[in-house]
């Protein structure tokens, strides 16, 4: 056996594809941030249930792009993070980790359960054909819509959400496998996630300020989990040989 080769790290044995499929779902979740803050910006959406029919109309992928329809996509891409994140955390505390995933299947259910974009652009095109007294009792259900796509479901995603960046942040600090700094960036992006977006203007200030640091926490899992699926597929193909 080489100098450099030994069993993978962590028990990761078995765990490369995930390890790696985790990392670059945290970069793939940094790039999508910066592509929702861009969108959000050039194009700000609608504050009117009107508003969104229109714009669904006339723009159907930007109506369905206002309606946080990759906000959807950075919320897979979270959890395959998060699933990464057990498989190295597992020995620290399993208990823990399952605990910190099954939170973080809630807050997935919750989410994909609130908003409305397929709903939403099928309204619209009825509305744009409504004659004036249905188009009332439409704009009636898109408010309904609206409503539960930032209502209760949607504080029980960010709340649970929190638990389990929380869970894995605390389980990084008692593992060898991760820097403190990256602990800490993880622990400060829950803290702000307690205030839910919806929450007013402190709500979207705290959203907006969670950005930052998850951004760095991701990118510094990024780069922990692949070098840690490096050692690992190293650990494998010792294992094999010595077999």
């Amino acid at each position: 056996m080489a100098a450099d080769e030994g069993p993978a790290p962590g028990g990761t044995e078995g765990w490369v594809g995930l390890l790696r499929v985790g990392a670059w779902a945290a970069l793939a979740s940094v790039v999508l941030i910066v592509v929702q803050i861009g969108i959000y910006v050039l194009w700000p959406p609608p504050t009117t249930t009107e508003g969104f029919y229109v714009l669904l109309v006339e723009r159907p992928l930007q109506g369905l792009l206002a309606l946080d329809l990759l906000y959807v996509v950075s919320n897979l891409l979270a959890y395959l993070l998060y699933l990464a994140l057990g498989v190295a955390l597992w020995r620290v505390s399993r208990s823990a980790v399952v605990v910190a995933l099954a939170f973080g299947v809630l807050g997935m259910a919750a989410y994909t359960a609130s908003p409305r974009p397929v709903e939403m652009l099928s309204l619209a095109q009825s509305y744009a054909d409504a004659a004036p007294g249905e188009q009332v009792a439409l704009l009636a259900v898109g408010d309904g819509m609206l409503a539960t796509w930032m209502g209760t479901a949607f504080d029980i995603y960010y709340l649970v959400n929190l638990v389990t960046l929380l869970v894995l942040a605390l389980l990084m600090l008692r593992s060898p496998l991760f820097g403190r700094a990256t602990a800490v960036w993880g622990l400060v992006a829950a803290v702000l996630m307690a205030v839910p977006s919806n929450f007013g203007v402190v709500g979207l200030w705290f959203a907006l300020a969670s950005l930052v640091p998850w951004s760095v926490f991701a990118l510094l899992v990024w780069r922990s989990l692949l070098g840690l699926a490096d050692a690992s597929g190293v650990g494998e193909r010792s294992l094999a040989r010595a077999a």
